[in-house]
């Protein structure tokens, strides 16, 4: 038998060395997680950040316009011809229309008249501010003023033409070959070739109706059209002073009810001016009137105008109306603030019953200077808890409660709640006081939905 060999052969666990690595990845590894359950489950909350700003309201209108006019008829029949240019200032003695038996005939005008009846810069610019003007106030129901503007524009193109008509017209008066008949212009005024039965409106007679263009209907008249003894041929306005009269909303007449001049601007030209105003009533409605003593040229030809009055603006920090929440608050007097013994935090006095009170820190939210209240969170306090003044038996129990409008202001990365004084509105912004001592501030982050947040709750 084979000797058998004896082994003697422990064997040694090997040593655990420690690997900070694996300890480090570790960690990063438990916090990456925790920070993911916490963004799934957390409360996310878009971020606005607050910027100086202003509302400007709209204060665009329709007016109706008031001028002192007068409607010229025709004495006899007969095809007419007009010599004065509309708009255009005329005297007694200024020859403004013709009539005459029969068609009159024009001769065509040369490639020499045609370069001279081309469209000047401010022709043209006239032309586009009508079109545009048109564009922006059109409504459906009121689709006769796409007539209106086709006389509008036009006239402006007629002016060209009625530079070689006119010359024409001179030519046949001197040949005497048509049998016209000339008349001049009855008194002093700009001359307008159109009607509408709106010339001897005074403001007493304005209603909501003629506002709104309500069943507006305006008659152009032409060259080389008959007309019969006794028919409308031109009207002259006699004075620069005319009126502009608008509708207003109740918010608008109490806002500017103590005005009594405003300046405006007309977005046919966005030309500017300045006019005296008051506030008037028709049945209903509430009228405001604005008098004007020049201008009145530039508008001759119109019966409405679209305007917008050039009012103040508010301006402060501007924020989102989904921001701004309602929140409750207990009212206490001032007098009850106090400091920490061992800090300068402020907060109260809580009574307990014995002979000695507690500090309870408190941060003051709102402080009311002509009642001398401020407001503390509600949420801290229990209703019914008594606070102590300081050096005073004097005791106060919290149950008066007030409402406070306000934002949650996440700069920290918490949500925390700001009060906010509105001063104007627009229908998605609000404009609110800056330099609150409890307020915001230019640049600071708010929610941008203010419901459903708590205070103290950590945003993502």
């Amino acid at each position: 038998m084979a000797d058998k060999k004896l082994t003697n052969i422990e064997v040694y666990r090997k040593r655990w060395n420690f690997n900070i690595g694996i300890l480090i990845f570790g960690v990063i590894f438990i916090y990456l997680v925790v920070t993911i359950l916490m963004y799934l489950t957390g409360n996310h909350v878009s971020i606005y950040e607050v910027r100086e700003g202003s509302i400007q309201k709209d204060n665009a209108y329709t007016g109706l316009i008031l001028r002192d006019e007068t409607v010229v008829q025709a004495d006899a029949e007969g095809y007419i011809n007009y010599f004065a240019l509309e708009g255009s200032k005329v005297g007694a003695r200024t020859r403004v229309f013709s009539l005459s038996p029969e068609k009159l005939e024009f001769a065509a005008s040369t490639s020499s008249d045609e370069e001279a009846q081309a469209l000047t810069a401010e022709e043209q610019s006239a032309i586009l501010q009508q079109t545009q003007a048109f564009s922006d106030s059109f409504q459906s129901e009121s689709f006769g003023d796409v007539y209106s503007l086709k006389d509008s524009i036009s006239t402006i193109l007629d002016s060209k033409s009625n530079q070689s008509r006119q010359a024409q017209l001179d030519q046949m008066v001197v040949d005497g070959s048509q049998q016209l008949t000339l008349y001049n212009a009855s008194s002093d005024g700009v001359i307008v070739y159109s009607t509408d039965g709106m010339e001897d409106l005074s403001l007493d007679d304005v209603t909501e109706d003629m506002v709104t263009k309500a069943d507006y209907e305006k008659v152009s008249l032409a060259n080389n059209a008959y007309i019969n003894s006794g028919e409308a041929v031109y009207k002259l306005i006699r004075s620069n002073v005319w009126n502009i009269v608008i509708l207003l909303d109740d918010d608008t007449a109490e806002e500017l009810a103590d005005t009594t001049s405003v300046n405006i601007e007309f977005s046919k030209d966005n030309q500017t001016a300045t006019a005296s105003f008051e506030i008037r009533k028709s049945g209903d409605a509430t009228l405001g009137v604005l008098t004007l003593d020049s201008s009145m040229v530039r508008y001759a030809t119109d019966r409405y105008v679209d305007i917008e009055l050039i009012l103040e603006n508010q301006s402060g920090l501007k924020i989102p109306k989904s921001s701004v929440i309602e929140k409750e608050f207990y009212t206490v007097p001032e007098d009850y603030l106090t400091q920490g013994g061992n800090s300068n935090n402020t907060g109260v006095l809580v009574d307990d019953g014995s002979d000695s009170a507690s500090f309870q820190e408190a941060e003051v939210y709102y402080r009311d200077n002509e009642t001398g209240m401020i407001y503390l969170d509600r949420d801290l306090f229990k209703e019914g808890t008594v606070l102590r003044k300081e050096d005073s038996d004097q005791t106060y129990t919290l149950q008066d409660t007030a409402t406070l409008q306000g934002v949650y202001n996440i700069n920290k990365g918490y949500a925390e709640f700001r009060q906010v004084t509105i001063l104007t509105e627009s229908d998605e912004y609000y404009i609110v006081q800056s330099g609150n001592d409890y307020g915001l501030a230019n640049y600071d982050h708010i929610a941008l939905n203010g419901e459903g947040i708590q205070e103290h709750d950590v945003v993502f």
